[in-house]
């Protein structure tokens, strides 16, 4: 997926070692909120693996990015809606790295439709195999795995909270993953394994002008009270800061990077 030239990923803040010494992986790492963090990750010390799905390219700049300032960083490539490839994803990265300390469920799709009635039951299993499935999968791969202190981090969004008229099977699967947090928030605290979500609201990736009309895209973000839409880079700290010992207080929580929405949730 080529890159918007209104997509800011780079983190423009000061970054230091928070994240020394851990292994991130990262689904849909490889462009948009998930390159974003990515990039914000290495920054602050962290070891990386990028699940992507066929942008070879874009995959490549995140890794080449990430060893530039000196942090490893691999690329896996697949479909993360199937548990196959999701085990592998797991295995893969505890092969190069020997730990997982982050996982980071990002990935996700939407197929806007005028109507409910032009919801295909292909299409319906798509988005869910793509943004809840794949949560399940890779949790459940990684879990054996996971030592006390690390931390699981789940991309939600406003739509969850909002609804979307035009986005009734993504916004029906961004609800899900935040009952999917705090349910699995409390099963792993006894582990020390603290969950969480990030909920962005209008935010310029890739996915805005792939899903939507030209006249919905020039006017994307404009209807929330800071009056624009926000960049990849604004949403990875709210990620940085999850996943670090800052939040060590923190688990079943969302955070709503929205430019001023009041959710309320």
């Amino acid at each position: 997926m080529p890159r918007l030239t209104s997509t800011d990923d780079t983190p423009q803040r000061n970054t230091g070692d928070r994240l020394q010494g851990k292994v991130a992986l990262i689904t849909g790492g490889d462009s948009g909120i998930g390159r974003a963090v990515a990039f914000a990750f290495a920054k602050e010390g962290a070891d990386l693996a990028i699940v992507y799905l066929s942008e070879d390219k874009d995959a490549e700049d995140t890794r080449q990015f990430a060893e530039e300032i000196g942090r490893r960083c691999i690329t896996i490539r697949g479909d993360i809606g199937d548990e196959t490839f999701c085990i592998h994803c797991i295995k893969e990265t505890l092969t190069t790295y020997g730990q997982l300390d982050v996982l980071i469920n990002n990935a996700a799709e939407q197929h806007p439709q005028e109507s409910i009635a032009h919801i295909t039951a292909a299409q319906l299993e798509r988005t869910f195999r793509t943004n809840l499935f794949s949560m399940f999968y890779l949790t459940k791969a990684a879990l054996p795995h996971l030592r006390q202190g690390a931390s699981i981090i789940n991309t939600t969004s406003v739509t969850a909270y909002k609804g979307s008229p035009q986005l009734l099977d993504y916004a029906a699967t961004k609800g899900a993953i935040v009952s999917f947090t705090r349910s699995l928030a409390l099963s792993l605290v006894e582990y020390g394994i603290r969950v969480n979500a990030v909920s962005p609201g209008p935010i310029w990736t890739p996915l805005i002008t792939s899903t939507f009309p030209p006249d919905k895209v020039a006017s994307f973000g404009s209807d929330v009270p800071l009056k624009r839409a926000g960049q990849p880079a604004e949403v990875a700290p709210s990620y940085v800061f999850l996943a670090s010992a800052d939040a060590d207080y923190m688990t079943g929580q969302v955070l709503h990077p929205n430019g001023g929405t009041i959710i309320n949730g």
